[in-house]
């Protein structure tokens, strides 16, 4: 066997493969005589038929099969000597599959790129701190006041954070679209969950039958909808007010507080926002981070990877609102939405492989074991937990995975620049 590499675009590759004439009469002749002991020809007693009667009746299978087996056997073969790790499966094109000659194909692929790390630069990350001030804490009570509050029927016009009960039923151009109707659809006004224009068009209104216009974005996620003008029927049945949850008993409960004494529920609220702070800090800065790498480092990524990896994020984000990919129309969270951010992911991927190996990081039981007690105490029952995840060897390898992740990051700390990033707690909200 001998082999030819041709490089095409970026990561695309033609191997072209020759197979020797000797290597193909071995193979086709080994099946002819393994059919041979078995064939039954009329006119023939078994296992006596000739070869060239054999060749006339079953020649066009067994070349087909053994021109198969040969570029099976030769194509890894052809890979090692090579030296190349494909990304993708190969589309095999035969140049010459002529028995007299040797067989020629062409094999067409992607290849994973060649990368050597550089985690050295003057470009720096950046390290975040985040602020919280006693208006953050405030804002964040009133909010959960909110949150846990009761809506009550009220006699009057909507306004803006009333939430409204209607009926409704949209069309574009007089034709009625997928998802153009509800019945009994809490709304609340002003939070900028409908498309643009259509809880402005409610605001002001009581309890009544009306149509109102409004604009699906040009960006909309559906392109069939996207810049459509609509018409909307509605039937506003009820305008409900909140009546925010009183700061008690009943309210620590819902919020699994262990406490009894109001004077305690800000310090409380206080305590929590900075764990989540210490989570955000920790997820920016890694972000940052992240984001620098893949200045610092320049390479291609395939292209079959950014797809699959696009194809994944579809399918989850169909899955969040209750779809199923194979179900959903193409145009519902479009692929090429997904590309970027694909691209992006599977090039931290392949950046974190060899960064993993360019700093000979392993992740021992000693590790683990350590992950996991601290996983352990953010439950009641810490040992029951423990127990649990004994059983669980796909949760103890995402485990494995978020250990390594956090080596890596402190690698990474001591040989990339950092510069300090200060922000609000109310600034989170834009991240």
């Amino acid at each position: 066997m001998s082999s030819k590499l041709k490089k095409l675009k970026d990561l695309e590759r033609v191997l072209t493969v020759s197979i020797p004439l000797d290597d193909y009469k071995d193979k086709f002749q080994s099946k002819i005589n393994n059919i041979k002991g078995s064939a039954k020809l009329d006119g023939f007693r078994k296992g006596k038929v000739p070869n060239d009667v054999l060749e006339q009746r079953y020649g066009a299978s067994i070349h087909a099969d053994v021109v198969n087996d040969l570029i099976q056997s030769s194509y890894p073969a052809a890979l090692t000597e090579n030296n190349l790790r494909p990304a993708s499966p190969p589309s095999i094109t035969l140049d010459s599959e002529d028995a007299t000659k040797p067989i020629v194909y062409s094999a067409t692929f992607e290849v994973f790129p060649d990368i050597k790390p550089k985690v050295s630069s003057w470009s720096k990350y950046e390290s975040f701190s985040i602020t919280v001030s006693d208006k953050d804490v405030d804002l964040a009570i009133e909010d959960i006041c909110k949150r846990y509050g009761d809506w009550k029927d009220v006699s009057r016009k909507s306004k803006k954070d009333d939430q409204v009960i209607i009926d409704f039923k949209g069309s574009i151009e007089g034709e009625e679209f997928e998802g153009n109707s509800a019945q009994d659809f809490k709304l609340v006004l002003g939070s900028n969950s409908m498309i643009p224009g259509f809880e402005d068009e409610i605001i002001g209104k009581g309890p009544s039958e009306f149509v109102i216009k409004a604009n699906f974005p040009e960006d909309y996620f559906k392109k069939d909808l996207a810049g459509g003008k609509a018409s909307f029927e509605i039937n506003l049945k009820t305008v409900q007010e909140l009546t925010p949850a009183k700061i008690d008993e009943e309210l620590f409960k819902k919020l699994e507080m262990d406490i009894k004494d109001s004077s305690k529920f800000k310090d409380e609220i206080l305590s929590r926002m900075e764990k989540e702070v210490l989570s955000q800090e920790k997820d920016l800065t890694k972000e940052s981070m992240y984001e620098t790498l893949l200045k610092i480092n320049s390479f291609s990524a395939p292209k079959i990877t950014i797809k699959e990896q696009a194809e994944l994020m579809r399918k989850d984000s169909l899955m969040r609102i209750g779809q199923q990919d194979n179900e959903a129309v193409d145009d519902l969270f479009p692929l090429d939405a997904f590309m970027e951010n694909a691209e992006k992911r599977v090039k931290l991927d392949l950046l974190f492989a060899e960064l993993i190996k360019h700093y000979a990081i392993a992740v021992t039981q000693e590790d683990l074991d350590n992950f996991i007690e601290k996983e352990a105490k953010k439950y009641k029952d810490a040992d029951q937990f423990k127990q649990w995840i004994e059983n669980q060897p796909q949760q103890v390898e995402q485990f494995r995975m978020i250990v390594l992740e956090e080596k890596l990051i402190e690698n990474l700390k001591n040989d990339l620049k950092s510069k300090d990033k200060v922000i609000e707690f109310s600034e989170l909200a834009k991240k």
